[in-house]
């Protein structure tokens, strides 16, 4: 025994075990020639540390897999959270990322970003005539064409709906504009869809960052002269200027206040005469509607109905104007000594055109005032009737099943074609006062004009000429055989007061 317990294998036991316990498990023992119970335990303690160093290496790789799993599905996972889904693009929460280390970068002596911001003009009209898939065919589209005009360092972003961002990193104005120019070439060519092609342009705001600018900042000012863009008239390109903030937080204040100009009877109705050219008779009247601001004063239609349009409020709009007016035409009737095919014209916006309880509400409007359809003139624009989809024909038959007369507004201006007039269910042409602006004696207008005069009759369609200012235009246009017009000529719109005393008395206008 003594021999036994001088072994200093035993020591050497022990100090391995300690290891071992402690998660050393790369130590090992070497057995002695002697191969007695010590070497076999040294043995058994060997192999249980290659054992558990096995399991540990097995554990670890399958820690390391599920770590470089989780980290795969954290990168994908941010990947997804700032790209769109449809085009594959950096998405609003991406764009404020770079806007932000660009103008960190910018602060650090490098040039400034700037960001163009691209609304695309009259996509609304593709999604409704071709449908949602064909639209999302065209924005994918409009992202590999933008992408195609941009440098290697600079971001195209898609900010929702159809509108897209591009981050022109260390810019000069002279450099934004470049690619703003280009953005607008590679969208002024068509998109195909299937057999069609549609145009889809765009107006651009650019912002080139101020110094200590913020990425909110540079966004909404962007955003501000693409705004300015679309307002005067599309298929633009606007540099910010700081008045431009200025019109839109007064325009942002207007559309708060419009919302309850209804409801504060803060909207008046004027009217103008349409007159027969031959005995200057008052054929009926255009419903024009103002807004009596408290502050402002009268605002006209101009002003106000794109605002409108864009708030949501167009058809709260739309409808008080058709009570209003066939309540007052109502007591006209019974009050004034009105010829029976008397007409009253109001205008009716695209957006009312869409909704599907339009004709239940003219019908009902109509009952409650006693007034027969034939003499209620609904005035639609060139572009809302062309352009229109199933619900907007579907509101036009029966509109016109319905007694009421439809009338294309602004003819002239736009798609004027006999296809689409002979197809359409109208009754009558009103023709834009640009046609008849230069309409004098030897005028080569004229021509024009009676060309387009027999367009409109080849179509079974009455005409009725807008804007006439001068005798010599009103003698003209009945030379022409044209029967009926409007304009100051004869009388600018007039308030209620006003008219009702030039009804009262039977008044002849001004004839040719």
């Amino acid at each position: 025994m003594s021999s036994r317990k001088s072994d200093p294998r035993l020591a050497l036991l022990v100090d391995g075990i300690v290891r071992l316990s402690r998660g050393d498990l790369s130590s090992r023992m070497e057995p002695s020639p002697a191969r007695d119970d010590v070497d076999a335990v040294i043995t058994g303690i060997n192999l249980l540390a290659e054992e558990l160093q096995l399991v540990h290496q097995q554990f670890e790789k399958r820690v390391e897999s599920r770590t470089a799993m989780l980290n795969q599905a954290h990168l994908d996972m941010r990947r997804m959270a700032m790209t769109d889904a449809l085009t594959g693009l950096a998405n609003r929460v991406a764009l404020v990322e770079r806007i932000e280390a660009a103008l960190a970068a910018a602060s650090a002596g490098t040039a400034p970003p700037a960001l163009l911001l691209l609304d695309l003009d009259s996509f609304k009209n593709i999604n409704d005539r071709f449908g949602h898939s064909a639209g999302d065919r065209v924005l994918t589209e409009v992202a590999q064409r933008l992408q195609g005009v941009v440098r290697g360092s600079d971001v195209v972003a898609r900010l929702g709906g159809d509108e897209f961002a591009v981050l022109v990193s260390q810019a000069t104005m002279e450099i934004a504009l470049q690619v703003a120019n280009r953005v607008m070439e590679v969208l002024d060519q068509s998109f195909h869809l299937d057999e069609f092609s549609v145009y889809s342009r765009a107006s651009i705001g650019i912002r080139l960052a101020d110094q200590g600018a913020s990425a909110e900042s540079l966004v909404l000012e962007a955003d501000t002269a693409m705004y300015e863009a679309k307002r005067l008239g599309r298929s633009t390109i606007k540099v910010f200027e700081p008045v431009m903030l200025y019109d839109r937080q007064l325009r942002t204040l207007m559309a708060s206040e419009l919302r309850d100009a209804i409801n504060n009877e803060e909207l008046v109705l004027h009217y103008q005469p349409v007159v027969s050219l031959t005995d200057g008779r008052i054929l009926g009247v255009e419903v024009l509607v103002r807004w009596n601001h408290p502050t402002r004063g009268l605002i006209f239609p101009d002003s106000f109905i794109p605002l409108a349009e864009e708030i949501g409020a167009i058809l709260e709009l739309d409808r008080w104007v058709m009570a209003a007016a066939l309540s007052q035409y109502e007591r006209w009737r019974d009050e004034l000594d009105l010829a029976p095919d008397f007409q009253l014209r109001l205008n009716l916006s695209a957006v009312e055109l869409q909704q599907l309880d339009l004709v239940d509400y003219v019908r009902g409007v109509l009952k409650n005032h006693r007034i027969p359809p034939v003499n209620l003139v609904l005035e639609i624009t060139e572009t809302a009737l062309v352009t229109g989809a199933e619900v907007e024909t579907y509101s036009l038959l029966s509109l016109k099943n319905l007694g009421v007369c439809i009338e294309i507004d602004d003819f002239g201006t736009g798609y004027s074609s006999i296809s689409y007039l002979r197809r359409l269910p109208v009754d009558m042409v009103k023709v834009d006062r640009s046609l008849i602006a230069e309409l004098t004696d030897g005028s080569w207008q004229a021509d024009f004009i009676t060309a387009i005069l027999q367009l409109i009759r080849a179509a079974g369609l009455d005409a009725v000429f807008e804007g006439i200012e001068t005798a010599e235009q009103a003698r003209k246009l009945t030379e022409m055989g044209c029967l009926s017009g409007q304009g100051y000529y004869f009388s600018k719109p007039l308030t209620l007061d006003a008219i009702t005393s030039m009804l009262k008395t039977n008044q002849h206008l001004p004839a040719a």
